[in-house]
């Protein structure tokens, strides 16, 4: 653990639950001037009071340890508003459908922004009955590698794990799926709208004669 709660955390935590430091010290069975030197910085809470101060707050422990307060207003738990985490140490990759406060290898991790497929991450998506044909066109090295592809829908995510040396392609059932992410463990989160990677093939990169020529040697392998 990098990290332990402060006094400065329970304070904006009690103030925000309107609890003053008798009522908090009530509930924790201590004394209110307990609380108050956790609060100006001259004690820490026992180990074992963590647990009654996040039940007190109506948090996790580990957003009280972290110090950030989850707010998710997602409770229909929309796919599209998913958040994907990856740790650096082991690689472990975590999808949550809303604001979470992930740790891994005691590292706290930050969601990953997605960002637009470019010249260098380039994806060739054909429709296959009721079904996606992904692939990637990158290299699949020991160090550097597409870790995962996912297809989300309002309803559903599809995720399919991928390793070095293996192949950047998957599979994927339609179904209402409408956006395509995938993750390079160099550059960071990808994702692309499925049918503008059928599309809009012309404009989708820079290099259009490259994509071409890429589109025309997946078809003789895969076609």
């Amino acid at each position: 653990m990098n990290q332990y709660v402060t006094g400065t955390i329970i304070k904006e935590l009690r103030e925000q639950r309107k609890l003053t430091q008798l009522q908090l010290a009530e509930q924790l069975g201590v004394s209110d001037k307990t609380v108050s030197k956790w609060e100006t910085g001259k004690g820490y809470p026992d180990i074992t009071l963590l647990e009654p101060i996040a039940e007190a707050f109506r948090i996790s422990v580990t957003e009280l340890i972290s110090g950030n307060t989850i707010h998710n207003e997602n409770v229909s738990a929309n796919m599209m508003r998913s958040k994907f985490y990856v740790c650096p140490v082991c690689g472990n990759v975590i999808h949550s459908m809303g604001e979470a406060a992930i740790h891994c290898h005691g590292i706290q991790l930050t969601p990953l922004f997605a960002e637009p497929t470019d010249e260098h991450h380039m994806i060739l998506i054909e429709r296959i009955e009721d079904e996606y044909y992904v692939r990637i066109d990158h290299g699949m090295t020991k160090e550097h590698y597409i870790s995962f592809i996912a297809a989300a829908s309002t309803d559903d995510m599809q995720m399919r794990k991928l390793y070095p040396e293996g192949s950047a392609e998957a599979r994927f059932k339609i179904r209402g799926v409408r956006r395509i992410f995938f993750y390079c463990n160099r550059d960071g989160l990808f994702s692309i709208d499925p049918v503008k990677g059928i599309d809009d093939k012309e404009s989708g990169y820079d290099d259009s004669q490259e994509r071409r020529e890429l589109e025309k040697t997946a078809d003789m392998l895969f076609g």
